[in-house]
């Protein structure tokens, strides 16, 4: 497998920490955002949607986005489940799995996204320019304010997100409150769960990465 990836983006971390966990190997490739490689048409021709990471498979299929990628790797690599054992569990990771994308992952990327110089007509990633709308960057700022404040409620008593093992969930929750610092945001004293939670999975390897 091919794995397109870069290391200064949270997308890719996401993918990177899933394939660490399932301990599949793979070629790594590095795509430098900060050039706009992902622009370029030698990324076009492998994803068209310009955006990263991507997992080229040995039949040349690639997958895009971290569902499909998860998706694949759970079903290749099914020991040491990450998406749930049981039917209830998928169900309860992917619901969370979602929440965390939609207040904590999307916001990170609005206050970034429409407040950095460097992004300037790259408010939203893909292909197409947009402008940035400077009002979305407070919003989404907030947001993930209030993202901390509910992670840390619902960890109390916790050692994981959901159910009573690692998974999906915990790990776009961590990148999240990793990648938050670019928008000045992060855990505070009053934040005692969530630090904990975020200590615990600081010594598991694949979070090294």
């Amino acid at each position: 497998m091919i794995f397109y990836d870069c290391l200064t983006a949270p997308s890719p971390r996401r993918a990177r920490i899933f394939l660490a966990e399932k301990n599949a190997e793979y070629e790594s490739v590095l795509i430098d955002l900060s050039k706009a490689e992902q622009l370029g048409d030698a990324y076009r021709a492998i994803n068209p949607r310009c955006t990263v990471p991507a997992l080229k498979l040995d039949d040349d299929t690639v997958l895009t986005e971290n569902a499909g990628i998860a998706a694949y790797l759970e079903a290749a690599y099914p020991d040491k489940p990450l998406l749930g054992a049981t039917a209830t569990e998928k169900g309860l990771i992917a619901a969370w799995n979602s929440s965390i994308e939609f207040d904590g992952l999307y916001p990170i990327a609005e206050a970034l996204r429409n407040a950095s110089p460097g992004l300037k007509d790259r408010a939203i990633t893909g292909p197409d320019n947009h402008a940035q709308i400077p009002e979305l960057a407070a919003r989404g700022r907030r947001r993930v304010e209030l993202f901390f404040d509910r992670l840390n409620e619902h960890l109390k008593d916790r050692e994981f997100i959901i159910t009573d093992a690692f998974s999906q969930a915990d790990i776009s929750a961590a990148v999240a409150v990793d990648f938050a610092r670019i928008v000045k945001v992060k855990a505070q004293e009053h934040h005692v769960d969530l630090i904990r939670w975020r200590a615990g999975l600081a010594q598991r390897p694949s979070f090294s990465l």
